[in-house]
């Protein structure tokens, strides 16, 4: 499968589809889901193109990779949800659940 460049989320990227954003830098955009599944539901995108976690876990180099997770970690701490509980899932493929073929996470809490 090939990166699909007219995805939802790279439209949010460039712009195109407006989002309710809660984080961004370099590395990543954060954005309140538009049909939560919970109290609080953001999802967390990269910048930069992969169409799982598998191809991201491939893919992208560890430098890109260990920003990625410090950005998520910054999200967390934004949010304040490092003393509560909350979830975060990510799907693989459309077995796995996942809608959207650009990686993303889902940040969950019910706080």
């Amino acid at each position: 499968m090939n990166y699909d460049k007219e995805n939802i989320f790279a439209k949010i990227l460039r712009g195109e589809i407006p989002c309710e954003k809660v984080y961004e830098d370099e590395y990543v955009l954060s954005f309140r889901d538009i049909n939560p599944q919970a109290k609080m539901h953001v999802l967390i995108i990269p910048k930069d193109q992969y169409i799982d976690i598998a191809d991201f876990l491939q893919n992208a180099d560890s430098q890109y990779q260990s920003c990625f997770w410090q950005s998520v970690n910054k999200i967390i701490d934004h949010l304040n949800l490092r003393s509560k509980g909350f979830q975060m899932k990510a799907h693989k493929g459309k077995d796995g659940g996942q809608e959207v073929f650009h990686f993303h996470l889902h940040l969950l809490s019910n706080n």
